[in-house]
């Protein structure tokens, strides 16, 4: 009888090794600046809200490793997420730990200490917080939420053990460590037209990701373009068939990768346009600026514009 990939001790040791190998340690589908399947995608964004460093391992670059982790901890999907050596979970335990504040307890001393952010209460708001914070209860703190979609949301509530406290034109605002990092340079405003309400100017806002056909890319590349290329797929589609200058984004140079001016041009693709509009999204998040998707991917690309490239 064949023996299940993975499931031999020389894979389990390894395994072991690499569970040990960091105090957080993310096993996924594609890597932390290109994940490949939204349930990664998800972990990823948690993660990055309180952890500045952690190590992610590509399943899908190793089939041994893939299958293994599922014996190693006796859970049958991925993503999968270690802290300190302990298996916590997937994705809905990660992300129900998150909403309930049990993921801040669980990474402990590995979440980055946050500043207090900058920011500015116009006379009009901070006016109109005095006469809620009256009405309300005197307990509650004004708490000022930003997503990742950086979607806003001001709401009366008590602090909470990790909320990073704020207090400007006499207003105190409590963020919670991701919407902390987010927030620097806010200025929220209180205005009666067109309707009345709050506006919020958030310049850490992200671009808006472009979409480009494979001819426009072309073109670009013909040109000159300084731009970087980028394919987010895997490595094995990559050996099936890729767009020559491009560069396969890997666990290896991803710190590389972020590392780039945030106004340089950044092109991305993968199979059909999914995964790599995905991708872009999360770079645009890191702050870059110019940020183009590949519609309809390298299918595409093989059907307009170059048909020596393979299709699969």
């Amino acid at each position: 009888m064949n023996e299940i990939p993975g499931h031999d001790q020389a894979t389990q040791d390894e395994l072991a090794k690499l569970v040990a190998s960091d105090q957080v340690v993310l096993f996924m589908k594609g890597s932390r600046g290109a994940p490949q399947c939204g349930f990664s995608a998800t972990v990823v964004e948690i993660l990055d809200r309180y952890v500045p460093e952690y190590t992610t391992i590509d399943v899908l670059a190793n089939h041994a490793i893939r299958e293994g982790i599922k014996k190693f901890s006796d859970w049958p999907t991925i993503p999968q997420l270690y802290v300190r050596g302990e298996f916590l979970g997937g994705c809905d335990i990660v992300r129900q730990m998150d909403a309930e504040g049990e993921l801040l307890k669980a990474l402990g001393s590995t979440v980055a200490k946050i500043e207090p952010p900058a920011v500015t209460v116009t006379d009009a708001a901070a006016a109109v917080f005095r006469q809620a914070s009256a009405e309300g209860d005197r307990d509650d703190d004004l708490r000022v939420t930003i997503d990742a979609a950086f979607r806003h949301d001001l709401s009366l509530g008590p602090s909470q053990e990790h909320d990073v406290a704020v207090i400007t034109n006499g207003i105190k605002l409590v963020f919670d460590p991701a919407s902390a990092r987010r927030a620097a340079g806010l200025v929220i405003d209180y205005v009666e037209q067109p309707q009345a309400g709050f506006k919020l100017d958030n310049p850490n806002a992200p671009v808006k990701v472009e979409q480009a056909s494979p001819a426009e890319v072309k073109a670009w590349l013909d040109a000159g373009e300084p731009m970087r290329l980028l394919d987010v797929r895997t490595p094995a589609e990559r050996n099936t068939a890729h767009i020559e200058g491009s560069t396969l984004v890997t666990g290896d140079n991803i710190d590389e990768l972020m590392a780039l001016p945030k106004d340089t041009k950044l092109v991305f693709y993968c199979h059909h346009g999914m995964r790599s509009f995905q991708a872009a999204q999360h770079f645009a998040q890191q702050g870059f600026r110019k940020l183009w998707n590949m519609s309809g991917g390298i299918d595409a690309w093989s059907q307009g514009v170059d048909s020596d490239v393979p299709r699969y």
